[in-house]
């Protein structure tokens, strides 16, 4: 009996989804309702790179062996100190006569569901890849269930890059989705105020295009936090912020400080995009009451950010940006066509890796 959502797949423990496994039967023969792709490359997500990179004190030859253990210990690409996996592209090789996916022998997709649900086997041993950067050269194979999903790469993008912004498709839409009901809610009550929009992280690649979509939604003001000088220089040059604040986000102070200073008050929606830990209560302190903070990292302790939220009595929604919104390839890929920002600091991310 094959599951929709895997559970077909599951070795270990029983009973639980794929995500939550610590193994999974990455066989080569597929279920009528399957999917095998033959894999290309992977997008390790950031967290899970920077934790191994700082492991291996950049190593990329220990931090190559590391994934490699991972994946073929557990079936997949998840990441046991992070619990965070990534994305990859890849080749369609069969689909099963039941899978819902739509996608055809020959398809070149990216997965748009995470590595630490997606049983992996990885054939040459990484030998084109350095393990010095996130995005990961790869010859394999991946399995895709009934409920899983995937996108048909597009023709006028670099499959490179086509991969770097389908990994962080979520955060734009989700991000577009709340500032336009918060845009929509004032006007409802007659509020003359803009909405002003925080984007901690905002010169990486989910940064980078949350404030494209915020801008897009409507916000008022937006301004992105990023932690040095070099970041601050390339964020300014694009021109996706209307202000750029320079403060480490670990600091609940100096963040809040910076936001409120770059937007005249506290921030109505906080986007934390970042791939460090710690940075929960400085988006909590950035925000007002009433508003928003949206955690996109990996890295967020879930737990300190709603015990702090508690501790600094702040009346605010927190959000988990789960990855998935209807559409939200199309958008993310619509942003970086049309805005030259967005696309400028993709392509010198991509080139310095």
């Amino acid at each position: 009996m094959t599951s929709p959502v895997g559970l077909h797949r599951v070795v270990e423990p029983a009973g639980v989804l794929p995500q939550a496994a610590w193994r999974l039967d990455a066989r080569p023969e597929i279920a009528p309702n399957e999917v095998r792709i033959r894999v290309q490359r992977l997008n390790l997500d950031a967290a899970s790179f920077r934790q191994l990179s700082e492991k291996h004190g950049g190593d990329g030859e220990k931090v190559r062996a590391e994934v490699l253990d991972i994946v073929a210990t557990r079936g997949k690409m998840q990441n046991p100190v992070t619990g965070s996996g990534g994305m990859l592209i890849g080749t369609v090789e069969e689909a099963g006569r039941r899978s819902p996916l739509g996608l055809r022998a020959g398809d070149r997709v990216a997965t748009l569901v995470s590595l630490t649900l997606t049983p992996l086997t990885i054939l040459d041993g990484l030998a084109r890849w350095d393990g010095r950067s996130e995005q990961v050269p790869c010859d394999g194979y991946a399995i895709l269930f009934a409920r899983s999903i995937a996108a048909v790469l597009p023709d006028d993008l670099h499959p490179e890059l086509s991969l770097a912004v389908l990994d962080v498709c979520g955060a734009p839409a989700l991000t577009a989705r709340v500032v336009a009901e918060q845009v929509a809610r004032r006007q409802r009550e007659g509020d003359p105020r803009p909405v002003g929009v925080a984007v901690i992280g905002g010169a990486g690649k989910s940064g980078s295009l949350s404030l494209a979509a915020a801008r897009r939604a409507g916000a008022g003001r937006t301004v992105g936090v990023v932690p040095v000088v070099a970041e601050r220089d390339a964020l300014a040059g694009v021109g996706l912020a209307d202000a750029v604040a320079l403060a480490d986000a670990r600091d609940p102070v100096a963040l809040s400080t910076a936001v409120t200073t770059a937007l005249g008050a506290p921030a109505d929606v906080t986007v934390v995009c970042v791939d460090v830990p710690g940075c929960e209560h400085g988006a909590v302190l950035a925000t007002a009451d009433g508003g928003t903070v949206i955690f996109f990292s990996m890295a967020t302790s879930f737990a300190a950010a709603a015990l702090g939220a508690e501790g600094l009595a702040a009346d605010v929604t927190m959000l988990v940006g789960n990855g998935y919104v209807p559409g939200h390839a199309e958008l993310a890929l619509q942003l970086l066509r049309a805005e030259p920002g967005v696309r400028a600091l993709f392509t010198a991310r991509l080139a310095a890796d």
